[in-house]
């Protein structure tokens, strides 16, 4: 690992994919955090398509401060662990009630329900703020060993690993690239290597 510079040998995946919005739809950030709320084992694609129908009920944190269980539940009721998110949701709008005292500090973002390092991560990236970490979803858990970039299953010691070797103006981006890296590239089966930006320092492209 200590052959590698990362920093460098990075720079290629994350042009490929600078600046590209997350796949979850959202105008702001209040959507954002919603969305990503209900994501959580939940697929973007299905969370798009409910989505619409929330927010012409709840457009705003502070519609959504005024909800109750009843009123969301048939909303989000065929997401998966809706119960949950029915709370956290509930908890959180009556915490911030309005758009803008939604929190912009993975500190402050990670205290609310529902909302770990990873999801704070996300909010901070798209939200153009400065970032404090770097996004490590399913994807990156899965590619970022396969690189060699950093190694294990634990999201946080990834996360770790990887802003010890990179500087912090990529830190969101890098994880955000990684993962769409994974989306489309680095498949869980029959990844398509010869497609990859990566393939040149990839230790699993090196191995196979």
């Amino acid at each position: 690992m200590a052959t590698h510079n990362w920093q460098q040998e990075i720079q290629p995946l994350i042009n490929t994919y600078k600046g590209k919005k997350h796949p979850l739809d959202y105008t702001n950030t209040y959507e954002l955090l919603v969305a990503i709320i209900l994501s959580a084992q939940d697929s973007d694609r299905h969370i798009n398509k409910i989505a619409p129908a929330f927010f012409k009920v709840f457009p705003d944190m502070k519609a959504l401060s005024k909800a109750t269980t009843e009123s969301l539940f048939p909303l989000i009721n065929d997401v998966r662990n809706f119960g949950n998110k029915t709370k956290w949701l509930l908890e959180l709008a009556s915490r911030i009630k309005e758009d803008k005292n939604i929190p912009t500090t993975l500190e402050t973002l990670t205290e609310l329900p529902g909302i770990g390092r990873k999801s704070a991560n996300v909010i901070m990236r798209e939200s153009g703020l400065k970032p404090e970490g770097i996004i490590v979803d399913l994807h990156v858990v899965r590619v970022a060993p396969r690189l060699g970039i950093a190694q294990g299953t634990d999201p946080k010691k990834l996360e770790k690993q990887m802003m010890e070797l990179l500087e912090p103006k990529d830190w969101s981006e890098a994880g955000m690239a990684i993962s769409f890296l994974g989306r489309k590239i680095c498949r869980p089966t029959n990844p398509k290597c010869s497609d990859c930006v990566m393939n040149t320092v990839c230790d699993y492209y090196k191995n196979s």
